[in-house]
């Protein structure tokens, strides 16, 4: 059976590597056909566009949550409530900043009343806004917003770590009537940011940065090797200003010899370009390169699916034939199993002239303690059982559950004299053990039939004797071991 099994496994391992290998070639020549002969042109007219949709989207998950948050502040009544309250008790504000900061994993987050030109932050009242500070001149701009602008995003040096630069989002709060009463916010670290478009460059291969509507470059990769705003990028200049006056853009242009396709997406809650570029399509020996690396890594991907795949179908054999062997609650052998071992063991004791002893053991007044004190206690009795007499079985030895209470035990090379006396270990190992659940205490005993294997006997009649013999054992009184001559 094992070896059909093995057989059966090997033959769906190979089936399985020769698809897998045949649907990555496929796969592959399809690919470098199609990429050879219209790469550029899906650059310019799908591949991008559609790149640059996904990493907006992708903003709209990453970078615009800040903004929501702020949104979300500045609408607050609590907030809008105790600043009209003339800001008593600024430890609930401050309770309240260390909140929002800790609730959405922002680096800071902050008030800054007009009334009293506090500037509150998660930390504490860290200042005074004053007009004469160029540190605070965000706030008056912020202030001085038209009406239709509620927010505004900067990167400027954190107020309370003047060390850390910080994208803020700075949003205008406003009471129930309409009057400007302060301005709230969050931050995210600069360098958080630039892992984002770290991890959107990597994602789809191409260069990404943003920028403001002056065509200042505001973030960037630690890659980026370009110019500071699109007015003096090398083949960017004369594109400067149509990409900046037009919400959506694509183009191309020469860099060093080579033609770089770019779109250009305004991201009005930034009110920031997001710019991705791609360079031309690559020579022909790179896309052969791209097939032989594909073909190479799908080996590997091939060899590691086929090791997963017999490690997991090892491993579910491995459990499917434990749960086939043994008793679940107790982990002894089952009854179909252990007749295996058993004429297996008569067979070997009938041909070398061996002892073979069973011992056929009963828990005591076992459906009392299931009546008294429930089936989770009665299992747990049984589980016990099974580890004591586990635990003084030699590896020959099989331990099987027989019935509900009741285990039988196949000691081979075993005369009837020392298979007592193992019996005796048992009975008295298991009497000296008390259970203590919820306080109660439990008294386990075991009454024990023992029989020896004679010629020409049958499993069926060497077990007849063992139950004659338990039998026995309970008429006596239960707890004691008989034996079965």
């Amino acid at each position: 059976m094992g070896n059909n099994v093995w057989n059966d496994r090997r033959k769906f391992i190979w089936l399985l590597s020769v698809l897998l290998l045949l649907a990555f070639l496929v796969t592959s020549g399809i690919s470098y056909k199609v990429a050879h002969d219209s790469l550029s042109q899906q650059i310019e007219s799908n591949t991008l566009p559609l790149t640059s949709d996904n990493i907006y989207s992708e903003i709209q998950q990453d970078l615009l949550r800040p903004i929501f948050i702020s949104s979300l502040m500045a609408q607050d009544t609590f907030v809008r409530d105790w600043t009209l309250n003339l800001e008593q008790e600024p430890e609930k504000l401050i309770r309240y900043l260390k909140e929002i900061q800790d609730k959405y994993d922002t680096v800071t987050s902050f008030f800054v009343s007009e009334q009293s030109r506090n500037y509150y932050h998660s930390s504490g009242i860290l200042k005074q806004i004053q007009d004469v500070d160029p540190n605070d001149a965000w706030y008056f701009r912020v202030r001085s917003l038209p009406e239709s602008e509620h927010y505004e995003v900067n990167i400027d040096a954190d107020t309370a770590d003047r060390s850390k630069t910080t994208v803020f989002v700075n949003y205008k709060v406003f009471d129930f009537e309409g009057k400007f009463i302060g301005v709230t916010g969050v931050g995210l670290a600069v360098e958080k940011v630039k892992l984002l478009v770290e991890l959107y460059q990597k994602r789809y291969n191409r260069r990404v940065f943003f920028t403001d509507r002056l065509g200042n470059v505001t973030l960037h990769g630690d890659a980026y090797d370009g110019s500071g705003s699109l007015q003096t990028s090398a083949g960017l200049e004369q594109l400067a200003t149509r990409i900046l006056t037009s919400p959506s853009a694509a183009f191309s242009y020469k860099k060093n010899g080579k033609t770089v396709y770019l779109n250009s997406r305004l991201v009005s809650e930034f009110k920031w370009y997001l710019i991705v570029e791609q360079e031309e399509a690559p020579q022909e020996q790179d896309l052969l390169n791209t097939f032989w690396g594909n073909l190479v890594l799908s080996l590997i991907v091939t060899i590691g699916i086929l090791f997963i795949s017999n490690m997991t179908l090892g491993r579910y054999q491995r459990k499917l034939e434990i749960m086939a062997s043994t008793d679940k609650l107790t982990g002894a052998a089952n009854r179909q199993v252990f007749e295996e071992y058993f004429q297996q063991a008569l067979n070997n004791a009938q041909s070398t002239q061996a002892a073979i002893s069973i011992l056929l053991l009963d828990i005591d007044h076992f459906k009392k303690v299931n009546d008294n004190y429930g089936h989770s206690i009665g299992d747990l009795v049984l589980k016990t059982v099974s580890n004591l007499l586990r635990g003084q079985l030699q590896e020959k030895d099989v331990l099987c559950r027989w019935g509900g209470e009741e285990f039988l035990i196949l000691v081979p090379e075993m005369d009837l004299s020392r298979a007592a006396e193992l019996a005796e270990q048992f009975r008295r190992s298991i009497s000296q053990r008390e259970l203590k659940v919820n306080g109660i205490h439990i008294s386990i005993t075991v009454s024990i039939g023992v029989a020896e294997f004679q010629p020409q006997e049958t499993s069926e009649d060497l077990i007849k004797r063992a139950d004659l013999a338990l039998y026995q054992a309970k008429e006596a009184g239960r707890n004691q071991v008989v034996l079965n001559n």
